[in-house]
């Protein structure tokens, strides 16, 4: 991927010095300062999410969560691992509110847990699900949108639901057709 980025820069860059070469550096510096607001903007964002999962961490919601979720995880990933179901349940909670990047801890997490019981099925429908995403706010994306000067940034909020809503169910539902689910494990994890 990076020889395809590099290949196409280089050929703009060819392209824009023999078309335009007086509109160069006004191009490379206005995109670089439009990266670093993208960069600046979602930094803020991620730690907004962030502390707020780490609040719920230390609060005891993501157990409540993991709680509710339970029987739902556990068919779903055939474990009894709570520590494993713990960490899977503020993931998907990460994923719903549209925060793929606050998820990510938390999906690193749950496989750690779920490698120590050596189930490979729940690892890999975990990632699966985290690769599609079901997201009823994509926060993101309609932070991104409002950064950006959109004057209709939440627009993107039903196409979102529905684009990630079918993915996610064709995905889960191919797997589960492709491979076979193992049965739950005994470990209870650490707490």
């Amino acid at each position: 991927m990076n020889a395809i980025f590099t290949v196409i820069f280089c050929l703009s860059l060819l392209v824009i010095t023999i078309v335009a070469p007086d509109k160069f550096l006004p191009a490379l510096l206005s995109g670089a300062e439009k990266a670093a607001t993208t960069a600046l903007t979602l930094f803020c964002i991620y730690a907004v999410w962030m502390g707020l999962s780490r609040v719920a961490e230390k609060s005891g919601f993501s157990r409540v969560a993991a709680k509710g979720l339970r029987p739902l995880s556990r068919r779903l990933f055939r474990t009894e691992n709570q520590a494993a179901l713990e960490n899977i349940a503020m993931n998907l909670s990460c994923n719903l509110l549209g925060i793929g990047g606050a998820a990510t801890p938390f999906a690193v997490k749950a496989i750690d847990e779920l490698e120590k019981d050596k189930n490979e099925f729940a690892q890999k429908l975990l990632f699966v699900i985290n690769a599609t995403s079901v997201q009823i706010i994509p926060s993101t994306v309609i932070a991104l949108r409002t950064a950006a000067g959109s004057g209709a940034a939440f627009d993107i909020f039903l196409p979102s639901l529905i684009c990630t809503t079918v993915s996610t169910t064709v995905a889960v539902l191919l797997y589960f057709a492709v491979c076979k689910p193992r049965k739950r494990t005994k470990t209870s994890g650490k707490r």
